[in-house]
């Protein structure tokens, strides 16, 4: 069909009308960014809302995001945090790693160093590069699980290979024995080399 913007978002106004959870998600991003149709965010967390009480984490990220800048809706980081949890436990890997920078820090939910790096670990095999940096941290400092040098620093490689720079962490691999920064990289290729193979 011919391209028609603002055709395709009175047809998703139609299927967020009806309930339609995903559409009400894709609208609001055009009221949220003003593209297609006049910029409204008033509207746009009104979609939102619905989208995310329908399960979409896409929604509940974007949702908890606006709560936790104040953007549209008063400041809560309680209610942000909230949101995110819920788009965690479903899987969305951007909230897993706010959520669990949130329980880390005891910022808007009960603090808990444990279970954060239990959910960084998650994001982390998952490819976050912000998750992986974020483990290589709690390792090096034994923060939330034991200390591990080796993977701390293979964590912090398999981050650098996702474009996270992290100076500190690159002056303590620097400052370990030769025998841990070969292993570190060992397990790094091996890790980086089977993802490759997953993800050709």
């Amino acid at each position: 069909v011919a391209k028609d913007p603002k055709k395709g978002a009175d047809l998703l106004q139609q299927a967020a009308d009806k309930g339609h959870a995903l559409a009400a998600y894709d609208l609001a991003l055009l009221y949220l960014q003003g593209k297609t149709v006049s910029k409204d965010i008033a509207h746009a967390v009104k979609l939102l809302t619905q989208s995310a009480a329908a399960g979409n984490d896409k929604a509940q990220y974007a949702l908890g995001t606006l709560y936790e800048q104040g953007r549209g809706v008063p400041k809560n980081q309680e209610k942000a945090m909230q949101l995110m949890g819920a788009a965690s436990i479903a899987g969305n890997i951007d909230a897993m790693v706010e959520y669990a920078i949130a329980e880390f820090n005891g910022n808007g939910v009960k603090k808990n160093e444990p279970a954060a790096a239990q959910l960084f670990l998650r994001a982390a095999r998952r490819g976050s590069p912000i998750a992986q940096d974020r483990l290589a941290r709690i390792l090096m400092a034994g923060r939330g699980m034991p200390a591990d040098p080796v993977e701390a620093v293979k964590w912090h490689i398999i981050a650098k290979q996702g474009g996270d720079q992290d100076p500190e962490l690159d002056a303590f691999a620097a400052q370990q024995s030769k025998q841990v920064r070969d292993e570190a990289e060992k397990r790094a290729k091996e890790w980086l080399s089977t993802l490759l193979a997953l993800h050709p």
